[in-house]
């Protein structure tokens, strides 16, 4: 298994919480900067919510101005389906 298909096994809740922590941001910080609730990112990584395609653009720009690849998250969001 390549670092890819790894960081896509981890699923979608593990690597956005990877880019805010990698950044060292808060949930709430990051939240401010993509333009979403506390809320909505707290459910993000707690895998009971998946953005949608504004906030996916807007973390694709965060990781353009903060050069934090993007490609492995999209690939983890493609491929996450929200349990229920």
């Amino acid at each position: 298994m390549d670092k890819k298909e790894m960081h896509t096994y981890m699923g979608f809740p593990n690597e956005i919480k990877r880019i805010r922590q990698r950044s060292f941001l808060t949930q709430q910080e990051f939240a401010k900067v993509i333009g979403v609730a506390f809320s909505t990112v707290n459910r993000w990584e707690a895998g009971r919510a998946k953005p949608n395609l504004k906030a996916m653009k807007s973390i694709n720009t965060f990781c353009l101005e903060n050069n934090i690849p993007y490609e492995v998250l999209e690939d983890a969001w493609f491929d996450y389906q929200i349990e229920k």
